[in-house]
């Protein structure tokens, strides 16, 4: 038995077609839809970033007890719990995050992982002379030293091929051919795309054409909204364009689980840590406002070749803490009594229900919960006492 974990970051599930959504182009996720099970009641946890990627290894809330940060000592990271029972586990990224203070214990959990530089900020090309700025930028405010980096970064992904995201799916592809004919391995294959800045290339940015001409902004700062909304619907233009390339990634994907034969022995997840805004509710980002749908309210996709469920709904509310319990349940793992979530085969057999509610926030922050029909949001009483790692 072998397991694929494609993971995205920032994938806002109202700009899926499988969710909804009419003017993004992207036929691999309806694809996938297709090939798999749809929820529509899966929630985040802990934000942001890395707080819920403890959750994807752990299977239990981070926000409550602590914020942004490592791995644990005392953690039980499901990767790691594979590979000591003898699962081959292997990790494919372009996420800075991991390489970084807050991060660094991640990566080795896996039994080898590979990391592809480049995406936002991440301090990869050395320039000693400031790189240029588009003459049509429009102002910001935070992440002066990233922005520049980023800047520096860009000038070395001229090409598609060059991007970190395709470089990262190009990687985790050669581990499926390399090891199509093995049996007993994870690989997660992790982007951090769609996350901003919504840098991509001309072949899918035309796809959005909105014959805009004002301030490009394609990296918002984590405010309210202060510019027009053409500005904003062109935001979100760069966004959709971004995802789009996503969905050419998943795509191959997809089309290699067709090539080596791989949908009767294979389980495959796609999902995300988050949502962002995009200028709704007035907002841009993910930190600082109310946990409202877009950012909590996940997308998820899975196939369970145990149950050959495709092309079918659930109903029945998750969250990014089953997802460890899953992928230890489905190689017959135990699941350690530390873990607050729970195994999805029932659920994915049969929309078998999971939890009456579940919990989400940041630490030192927003504390909600919700029953997947209504939700109650928690904010801090002061606006000093918000996190924003």
């Amino acid at each position: 038995m072998r397991a694929i974990f494609v993971l995205f970051d920032t994938l806002n599930r109202r700009f899926l077609p499988p969710y909804g959504a009419k003017d993004v182009v992207a036929p691999h996720f309806a694809d996938l839809a297709g090939r798999s099970v749809t929820f529509d009641n899966a929630y985040g946890g802990s934000m942001p970033c890395m707080p819920a990627r403890r959750e994807l290894h752990t299977g239990r809330h981070n926000f409550l007890h602590r914020g942004w940060g490592p791995l644990e000592p005392f953690d039980d990271s499901m990767p790691e719990l594979l590979s000591r029972a003898g699962v081959y586990t292997h990790l494919v990224t372009d996420h800075q995050h991991y390489w970084a203070d807050g991060g660094a214990t991640y990566h080795p959990r896996f039994r080898t992982f590979e990391f592809f530089r480049g995406q936002e900020g991440d301090e990869w090309k050395g320039h000693v002379a400031d790189p240029p700025v588009p003459d049509n930028q429009a102002p910001t405010v935070t992440n002066g030293d990233l922005r520049r980096q980023d800047r520096v970064n860009r000038l070395y992904m001229t090409s598609e091929a060059e991007h970190p995201q395709t470089r990262t799916f190009d990687a985790g592809l050669h581990f499926i051919r390399t090891n199509a004919d093995e049996d007993n391995w994870f690989l997660q294959i992790e982007t951090f795309d769609p996350h901003e800045p919504f840098f991509t290339y001309d072949d899918y940015r035309k796809l959005y054409d909105t014959a805009y001409d004002g301030p490009e902004l394609d990296w918002p700062d984590y405010v309210r909204v202060r510019e027009p909304q053409e500005t904003v619907d062109r935001t979100r233009s760069l966004y959709s364009a971004l995802l789009t390339m996503c969905d050419h990634s998943l795509g191959r994907v997809l089309a290699a689980m067709d090539e080596h034969a791989m949908w009767d022995d294979t389980m495959l997840i796609v999902g995300t840590d988050h949502g962002f805004l995009l200028g709704e509710h007035d907002w841009w980002g993910k930190n600082t406002p109310p946990y409202f749908q877009e950012t909590i309210h996940l997308p998820l996709f899975v196939w369970d070749p145990r149950s050959r469920r495709s092309d079918e709904r659930r109903t029945s509310l998750v969250q990014t803490i089953d997802l460890a319990p899953t992928l230890l349940d489905y190689f017959g793992q135990p699941v350690p009594p530390d873990m607050q979530g729970a195994a999805l085969a029932h659920t994915v057999a049969c929309d078998a229900p999971v939890r009456e509610a579940g919990l989400f926030g940041i630490f030192n922050g927003h504390v909600n919960v919700t029953d997947g029909r209504w939700v109650y949001l928690r904010g801090p009483a002061t606006s000093h006492s918000r996190s924003t790692p």
